[in-house]
C-alpha cells in the first residue's frame, strides 16, 4: 500500500478531467483483480447511491431511553463497535453450541484492548431450546465479561420458521426468557430483535411477513423491558425509514462502496433520524469483497458522528464463516490487517497530495541485498542459513517500505522456510522474487 489505489482514484475527482489517466487506472486494476475472479458468481445488490442531500441534519443528541448504570451510551456516535462470535466454529450456533468462557474472555480482551466498546452477538433459539439453563449461564457469561471489560452488549435475537409462523407461537416466551435473564444486567445496551428482514431487496412477498413480524417483536420486547433501548437491524437505510416508529433507535447495514455512496446512506439516515427526533447507527460495515475497506468506512461514520459495529471482532473461519473477506483478529491476538484497528483508534492512511514516499535504497542496502541475493542465487552449494538471513532481509525491505501487496507477507514465508525442512527450490523461488522487486527501487 506504498501508493494506495484510493488515493490515486481521489487524486483524480480533485483535479480537472483526465480520461486518458482515468483509462490507463482502470485498466491497472483490472490486470491486478482477474487473478481473483470467480466467474458466475452474483455480486450483493442493494447498494444505492445518489446527491447528498444539501439540507444538512443537525447534530443534536437527542434523548435514550437507558437504565441507569447500564453500558447503553447516551450518545450512540461514541460507539466503536463490533460484531462478535468465535473464530472457531464456523459462526452463532456453532459458538453457542461450544461455548467456552476462556475463549469468549480471551476475545473481549482483545476488544478491550483496541477500544471497542460495544459487541453485537447473534443468540440462537436452538441453543435455548436444546438446554435453556445452560444457555441462560452462557448468556449471563457473555454479558457479564463484556460489562468487566467496559464493553456492552447488543443481543440480535434469532428466530426458527415455527416462532414466525401464523400467530407467532412461541416467540413471546422466547423473549421472556431473554428479558428475565437478561433485563436487569448492566453489560445489556440494546435489544435488536431481528436482523436484515427487508434482505433480500425487491422481494416483499419473502421480506413484508418478516419486517411485520420484526415490529411485532420490536412492541413485545418493549412492553416486556421498558428500560432498554430497542433496534431492528435494517440491512437498507430506506427500510429502516418505515421502522422509525417502533425502535428507540434507527439502526441500517451499509457495506456501500465509495465514499460518496456511504456519505449519502449516512446523511439520508441521519435526517430520518432528525424528523423522528431518534439517534441513528450502523451496526454492520467493513467488507473487503463489497469493496466496502474498514478504515475508508471507519473514517466516514466517525467524520459524520455516527457510531457503527464492524463486521467483524474475530476472523471466523474453519472452512466456514466470513472469515476470507471479515475480520480483525486470530485467535492468537495478531491481525490480518493493521490499518483496521489504527482506524478504529481514529488513525488512517494518508492520501493527500503531499504523501512522501518511502526511499528503501537511501543507504545503499535495496543495492547491497540484491547483489547477496545474485551471489547466493549463482552458487549451487550457498550456506542454507546464509540464504534465509538474505531472503529475510530483503523481506524486511519491501514490507517496510511497502513494496510488495502484503496479502502474502514475504516475512512470513521466510519463517515458514526456517520452521521446516531445508527447501533449497522454494528459497531460491523465494528470493528470486524478492530480486524482482527489489529491482526498480534500486537506485
Amino acid at each position: 500500500m506504498r501508493e494506495p489505489p484510493t488515493r490515486a482514484v481521489d487524486l483524480l475527482r480533485q483535479g480537472p478531467a483526465n480520461p486518458a489517466a482515468l483509462r490507463d487506472l482502470t485498466a491497472r486494476f483490472i490486470a491486478l483483480l482477474k487473478p481473483f475472479e470467480r466467474r458466475g458468481a452474483s455480486a450483493t445488490t442493494g447498494v444505492r447511491s445518489g446527491l447528498i442531500p444539501a439540507e444538512q441534519a443537525p447534530r443534536v443528541v437527542y434523548p435514550l431511553l437507558r437504565r441507569a448504570g447500564s453500558r447503553t451510551p447516551e450518545d450512540t456516535a461514541t460507539i466503536r463497535g463490533a460484531n462478535y462470535c468465535y473464530a472457531e466454529y464456523g459462526g452463532h450456533t456453532g459458538m453457542w453450541s461450544n461455548y467456552s468462557p476462556a475463549i469468549t474472555e480471551r476475545d473481549l480482551t482483545y476488544a478491550q484492548r483496541l477500544g471497542i466498546n460495544q459487541i453485537r452477538c447473534f443468540i440462537t433459539y436452538e441453543a435455548y431450546r436444546d438446554n435453556p439453563d445452560q444457555f441462560r449461564q452462557n448468556l449471563l457469561h457473555l454479558v457479564r465479561a463484556a460489562d468487566a471489560r467496559g464493553i456492552g452488549v447488543m443481543p440480535v435475537v434469532n428466530y426458527n420458521q415455527q416462532l414466525q409462523g401464523s400467530g407467532y407461537p412461541g416467540a413471546e416466551e422466547w423473549a421472556k426468557f431473554l428479558v428475565d435473564t437478561l433485563g436487569q444486567e448492566p453489560g445489556l445496551a440494546f435489544w435488536d430483535v431481528y436482523n436484515e428482514p427487508d434482505y433480500p431487496p425487491g422481494q416483499p412477498e419473502r421480506s413484508a411477513p418478516r419486517v411485520a413480524f420484526a415490529r411485532h417483536m420490536a412492541e413485545v420486547f418493549r412492553r416486556l423491558d421498558g428500560h432498554t433501548p430497542i433496534t431492528i437491524g435494517c440491512a437498507y437505510e430506506y427500510t429502516m425509514e418505515q421502522c422509525v416508529d417502533v425502535v428507540d433507535v434507527l439502526v441500517y447495514h451499509g457495506y456501500q462502496q465509495t465514499r460518496e455512496a456511504i456519505r449519502y446512506d449516512i446523511e439520508q439516515a441521519r435526517l430520518a433520524g432528525a424528523a423522528v427526533h431518534k439517534q441513528v447507527l450502523n451496526d454492520e460495515i467493513g467488507c473487503l469483497a463489497r469493496a466496502n475497506p474498514y478504515d475508508v468506512a471507519i473514517q466516514e461514520y466517525m467524520d459524520a458522528h455516527v457510531g457503527y459495529y464492524l463486521w467483524e471482532l474475530m476472523i471466523v473461519w474453519n472452512g466456514r464463516g466470513w472469515g476470507d473477506v471479515h475480520g480483525i483478529f486470530y485467535p492468537d491476538g495478531t491481525v490480518r490487517d493493521p490499518s483496521i484497528p489504527a482506524a478504529v483508534m481514529g488513525f488512517f492512511r494518508h492520501r493527500g497530495p503531499d504523501m512522501v514516499l518511502e526511499r528503501p535504497n537511501r543507504e545503499n542496502r535495496v543495492t547491497r541485498t540484491i547483489a547477496e541475493a545474485r551471489n547466493w542465487l549463482g552458487n549451487a552449494n550457498g550456506e542454507w542459513r546464509a540464504g534465509l538471513d538474505t531472503a529475510e532481509v530483503a523481506a524486511n525491505l519491501l514490507e517496510s517500505a511497502q513494496l510488495v501487496a502484503l496479502r502474502e507477507l514475504p516475512t512470513r514465508q521466510v519463517q515458514l522456510l526456517r520452521r521446516g525442512q531445508e527447501d533449497r527450490g522454494a528459497l531460491r523461488a523465494l528470493l528470486e522474487q524478492e530480486v524482482a522487486a527489489l529491482q526498480p527501487y534500486e537506485r
